[in-house]
Formats: structure tokens, C-alpha cells, sequence
């Protein structure tokens, strides 16, 4: 089942999401994007951007001298409007980003804070602005309040609504310890309290990093799509080819077509359609992951995530909770569980750590047991790495729990067996047993388990059916390696591994020819992260993995790398759709519009003239307005992208020449002839 984010996310994507303050900035960054020394990075749409200069100079010669120059403007204009229009695709995928940069930066501006003057008292605290709080700075962030940078929850529980910064509307709790302790500026707490200690300085916060990626909507070209640009070239060049070809021909037969009639005839048979979207298909593949809560910080990496086929994932804090919390109640021979369990609670009534509080949470809902507070009289014994024991001495006895070695040397009972067997099917399944006693009894043993995040067992089995090969990768011995990764159901697992492991691992797989995608959030990911082509690191990890990874999950889910996937292979399918469409189009047209462009040259020609248009001068005009309108047709879909089903490449190419090859031939027919028929009834030609 997909989580409520993600669904949320596909919610988003149905929709294109303009409104008209976009729509009027898209405008203005549209005619900015004229530039030619901008305009230039795109051939196709550069030539075009000339030629409509050509024709603009002699439309305006033309009238200056007191001829025709109508039909000249017509062409004119309708060729300014096809540039133009390519320019708006991008500058609309592009202010999108700009958008939610804008309403990123209003959040961290706004923002307030409550710096508390000690840690430890929530009563007295100042007034400070988000902007001058430096690490380390302990703030009370209250219902309505917006989180004023990040940092570490350490203490209270709070829902907070992180929309502004993941687009999620539903609010996540936040609690100290955990990978639910880390908070983003920007967010809001919607109920109860949080005490945060500050972690990133001004600056250098997740929002500032966030808005410094929407913000950078230009991007290095993908091997892909440069491929693209040199076919697209290819083409350009074998049109421009048959155009002079055919000059030529005309020329020597005494009937030469005038300049405005070349220059439109070469536009609207060169790709300007995929010229056109090419831009706003990789920034509008960006912007879709973002819906799914997922910065990219390259094109790059959308686009190799559509050829991942092995995904290599840390277990501590990925695919696990990253904390050990409590799982089992084992008693010894002649306790009763009840009894293990009431002592295990006021063992770790003043534990702190989420160890602890798993243990008391665990028992409690477990066996229905109430939260008592400290008794009066009682004395704290805190853990400390000698002892590896901690609990509560009360005037009733002491409660004492801790590593099992350590607890049972304490003791001055014989230990039965049961117990000790019991200690090592735990730890063989890849738990840790803590002892538990009262009084110098031993009770039993608590089961500790670094628990696995649930449903990715199911989301695991869906990389698999995507020809995606899942990897765990641990610094656990391979014993408990290999419990969690058959409960958490990977394809295989590395334990035991070191920093320098998981990059060999990868570099091994590229040299295969293999795409690698690593999801982690530790600091020793953060190698793995970089050498990966998708790095897909943790919002809750450190900041080495995220400057190391080229995404950030806002979610922290691991398995987000299937939605990573399917916006990848749309991005690609999208492109490889719409290319297939501007071919099959640019053919249709050079075989729709020729016949009639040099059936007076050539009347053998006229039986070519399928469509019967109008003139040589209906059918050159229809051409280009169709040429135009086609790109303003097909922008919706470049923004939204084709729709991603799980099949072969076979499959995926057929479907694409029956559809768009087979549509990009059809439509120009219908739509030159449909447009021809209107221009004779205004009389235009």
C-alpha cells in the first residue's frame, strides 16, 4: 500500500497546478528566454528564433517599400509565436520551482523564535528572530508556531505540519529520540509543545539548501538528452538539405519560392515540436519529484533513476527504525510474565533514552499496566558504560535491567539454562536480550530489536517486480545481517560492512554496466552516496549524507525509490513519446504540404495533393499555424508526463508507434487541412 504522502503525491500529480500570477511571470521569463545567447543551448528553437528574424526584416522591407507584405507577416508572426511559445514551456516548468522557493523563503523569513534561557525551563524564554539563533541554542516552539530552523526535538511530543517544506498536508509527529526527532524550519506545530535544540547555523539550514535547489532550474544537460540534440541537429540539417534540393529544382525549372516561403517551409519541417518541450520535460521530471516529498539537485539523477536496476540501502535508520525498541517479554522458569513485565517498567521508569521508553510503552500496552510516577523515597541508578545496569531503588526493593553478562554477574542465584539459551536465540535471531531483576531475582529477559520500518517488505517486492535488485548493506555481524534482511525480505545483504565495502560494491556494479541507487543517512553512507548515480539520501540523516547524495527524501522512506523509479521512466518515456510524435509529424508534414507548395513547378505534382489545399500560399501558412499550434498542444503533457506502466521495452515501443508514431502522422493531415479550410473562409488565402 503506498503511504499517505505518497498518495498524496499522486494526488498532486494529477493536476498541472498553474494559476495566473505563474502564468503572467512565465510570460515575462518567456521573452527574456530570447536571448539568443540563452536560446542558443536549444539548436532547434535558435534556428527558428533566426529564421523569424529573416522573415521580420522582409515583412517590415516589404511594407516600407509599399508591396505586399501580408502574407510575409502572417509568416512572421505565426514564427515568433512558435519560439515564443517553446520559451514558455520551460519559463512555465521553471516557475514553478521559483514558486515554491518563494513561499519556502517566506517561511524562514517569518519565522520567530522563543530561545530559552535555560534548557530546562520552558517558563522563561526571549523573543528572537529565526536568523539569529546559532547551534546549539535550546527554543520552545508552541502550538501555531513556526519551527524557526533545524534542529533536534529534546523534549515534549508535538504534531507539526511540515506542508510547507514536503507539500504533505497531513501532520507527522515529532517526539524526542528516533528518526521523529528531527525537525525542519518552516514547518508548523499544530498542537502541544516541543523544547529544540538548534543544529544548523543561519544559512546553511535544509530550507536554505531546498530553496538554493528549486531556485536552480538551469542544468547541466543529461547524456540523454544531448543524444537527443544531436539527432534533433541531424535532422535539422537533412531537412534544411532537402529544402535547398528542392530550391534548386524549382530555380532551374524558371520558378523560384520567395524567402519567407523557404524560411517557413524549413521550419515547419525541422523538430521544432521536441525542440520545443525538450526543456520543460526535464525541469517538469524535477518539479513531479518534488511532489513526491524528493529534492533532486540534478536532472541527472531523475533521469538515471528510470535505469536503476540495483538499489543498495543501509540498514540502521533506513530500512530499521534505527533504535532498538523493545519486542518480547521472555520470564524465567517460574515467574509470571505479568510480573517480568511490572518490573520491567520500573526498571526503566526513569530511562530517558528511546530504549527505555520502548520498554515502558511496550509493557504497558502489552499487559495493561498503568504509568506510575516515582515512588516517593526512590533513588535513580543511571546506566553508565561500567556498570551496562540501570533502574530504581525503592523503599519495596530494587528494579535493575541491563546486558545480560553484566546484570547476571551481579546476581548471586544459580542462572537456569532456559534463560541463557533463551540470551542466544535472540541474539541469533538479531535482537538484544537485557536481563531484568528485583531484588537481586532475576525476573527474565526484554527483547530488543532494531525494528523494521512497516510495509517495506511489500514495497521491496514491488522494486523486485520492477527488475530492481535490493542490497542491505550493515555494519551488524552477519547473523543479525541476515535476520533483518530476510524479515525486511531484500534479495541480498553485505554485513559486517565498512565505508570503503559499500563502495567497492558499487563501483563493481557500474563496472558492469549496472545503474546503482544507494538510499542512506549516516555519515558513513555518505561515499556510497556520492559514487552511487542515484543517491538518494535520508532527511533525518547527518549532513555529510545529504551534501553527499544528489536526492533528499523529505519522508525518510527508503522505498520512496519506487516512486523515484517511475518518475524517472517517465521522464524518459515522456521524451521518447513526444520524440516520436515530432518525427512521425515532420514526415507527415514534409509529404502534406510539398505537393502543394511546387504544384505550380511541378504539376505532376498535383496528384500528390491528397488534401487539396487551397494554394501554395494556404498550404505554407497552414503549415506553419499548425506547426505553432501543436507545441501549445502538446505542453499540458510535457508538464504532466506520459503515464508510467510496468512493461518491457517491446511493449513500451509499440505502444508508442501505434499512439503517438501513428498519431503525429495523422494529425497533421487533419490539422493543416481543418486550418486551410478556415483561412479560405476568412479569406486570408
Amino acid at each position: 500500500m503506498p503511504t499517505p504522502t505518497v498518495a498524496a503525491g499522486r494526488q498532486n500529480q494529477a493536476g498541472i497546478g498553474l494559476d495566473r500570477a505563474l502564468l503572467g511571470r512565465a510570460v515575462l521569463e518567456a521573452l527574456l528566454k530570447l536571448n539568443p545567447a540563452k536560446l542558443i543551448r536549444n539548436p532547434v528553437i535558435f534556428v527558428t528564433e533566426v529564421i523569424s528574424i529573416l522573415v521580420t526584416i522582409l515583412a517590415a522591407a516589404a511594407a516600407f517599400r509599399g508591396e505586399t507584405w501580408g502574407f510575409q507577416a502572417a509568416i512572421a508572426a505565426w514564427l515568433w509565436f512558435t519560439v515564443l511559445f517553446a520559451t514558455f514551456a520551460e519559463a512555465v516548468a521553471e516557475g514553478r520551482g521559483r514558486a515554491r522557493a518563494e513561499s519556502l523563503r517566506r517561511a524562514r523569513t517569518e519565522a520567530r523564535a522563543k530561545l530559552l534561557v535555560r534548557p530546562d525551563d520552558r517558563a522563561l524564554w526571549q523573543p528572537r528572530a529565526a536568523t539569529e539563533l546559532r547551534v546549539g541554542d535550546h527554543v520552545l516552539v508552541e502550538s501555531g508556531d513556526i519551527m524557526p530552523s533545524d534542529g533536534e526535538v529534546v523534549q515534549g511530543i508535538a504534531s507539526v505540519n511540515e506542508a510547507a517544506v514536503t507539500g504533505e498536508s497531513a501532520p507527522v509527529i515529532r517526539e524526542s529520540g528516533g528518526d521523529r526527532s528531527a525537525v525542519t524550519g518552516g514547518t508548523t506545530v499544530v498542537s502541544d509543545w516541543l523544547v529544540v535544540r538548534i543544529t544548523a547555523a543561519p544559512g546553511s539550514t535544509f530550507l536554505d539548501r531546498m530553496i538554493g535547489l528549486v531556485e536552480g532550474a538551469s542544468r547541466q544537460k543529461t547524456p540523454n538528452e544531448i543524444a537527443l540534440d544531436i539527432l534533433l541537429a541531424g535532422m535539422t540539417i537533412i531537412f534544411l538539405i532537402a529544402v535547398v534540393t528542392l530550391v534548386g529544382l524549382a530555380s532551374w525549372n524558371g520558378q523560384p519560392p520567395s524567402v519567407p516561403v523557404l524560411a517557413a517551409l524549413l521550419i515547419t519541417l525541422i523538430p521544432t515540436t521536441i525542440g520545443g518541450l525538450l526543456s520543460a520535460i526535464g525541469i517538469a521530471g524535477m518539479d513531479r519529484l518534488v511532489r513526491f516529498n524528493v529534492m533532486a539537485t540534478s536532472g541527472r539523477a531523475v533521469e538515471a533513476a528510470g535505469d536503476v536496476d540495483v538499489l543498495l540501502l543501509d540498514k540502521t535508520g533506513t530500512i530499521t527504525l534505527g533504535n532498538r525498541q523493545a519486542a518480547g517479554f521472555s520470564p524465567a522458569p517460574g515467574v509470571e510474565i505479568g510480573t517480568l513485565a511490572q518490573a520491567a517498567l520500573l526498571a526503566s521508569l526513569a530511562d530517558e533514552t528511546p530504549e527505555g521508553r520502548s520498554i515502558v510503552a511496550f509493557a504497558r500496552e502489552r499487559h495493561n499496566l498503568p504509568l506510575p510516577s516515582l515512588p516517593p523515597g526512590a533513588e535513580v541508578v543511571p546506566f553508565t558504560a561500567q556498570t551496562r545496569i540501570s533502574g530504581i531503588d525503592t523503599p519495596d526493593g530494587s528494579y535493575r535491567k541491563g546486558a545480560v553478562d553484566s546484570l547476571l554477574r551481579t546476581l548471586s542465584t544459580e542462572v537456569p539454562n532456559a534463560v541463557r539459551q533463551e540470551a542466544d536465540r535472540i541474539g541469533r535471531s538479531g535482537g538484544t536480550p537485557l536481563a531484568v531483576a528485583q531484588s537481586g531475582r532475576l525476573l527474565g529477559l526484554i527483547e530488543l530489536k532494531d525494528i523494521v520500518k512497516p510495509g517495506i517488505r511489500e514495497r521491496f517486492a514491488q522494486l523486485r517486480a520492477m527488475g530492481i535488485r535490493t542490497v542491505m548493506v550493515t555494519g551488524d555481524n552477519k547473523l543479525t545481517a541476515a535476520a533483518i534482511a530476510t524479515e525486511a525480505g531484500v534479495d541480498d545483504f553485505i554485513g559486517e560492512a565498512t565505508p570503503q565495502d559499500k563502495l567497492g560494491y558499487i563501483r563493481a556494479a557500474q563496472a558492469e554496466g549496472r545503474l546503482v541507487a544507494m538510499a542512506g543517512d549516516g555519515t558513513n553512507d555518505a561515499p556510497a552516496l556520492a559514487q552511487a548515480d542515484v543517491g538518494v539520501a535520508m532527511q533525518t540523516g547527518t549532513q555529510a549524507a545529504r551534501e553527499a547524495g544528489n536526492m533528499v527524501d523529505l519522508d525518510s522512506d527508503p522505498t520512496k525509490l519506487i516512486e523515484v523509479v517511475e518518475i524517472g521512466k517517465q521522464l524518459l518515456i515522456t521524451r521518447g513519446a513526444l520524440t516520436t510524435f515530432s518525427i512521425a509529424n515532420d514526415v507527415a508534414k514534409y509529404f502534406a504540404i510539398l505537393p502543394a507548395i511546387f504544384v505550380t513547378s511541378y504539376p505532376e505534382l498535383g496528384a500528390l495533393n491528397v488534401m487539396r489545399l487551397a494554394s501554395p500560399e494556404s498550404a505554407i501558412l497552414s503549415a506553419v499555424i499548425f506547426n505553432a499550434l501543436i507545441i501549445v498542444a502538446l505542453v499540458p503533457l510535457a508538464l504532466r508526463g506520459v503515464a508510467y506502466r510496468p512493461e518491457g521495452a517491446a511493449a513500451l515501443l509499440r505502444r508508442n508507434l501505434l499512439v503517438y508514431g501513428l498519431g503525429g502522422i495523422v494529425a497533421p493531415f487533419i490539422g493543416i487541412k481543418l486550418i486551410d479550410v478556415i483561412l479560405v473562409l476568412l479569406g486570408v488565402a
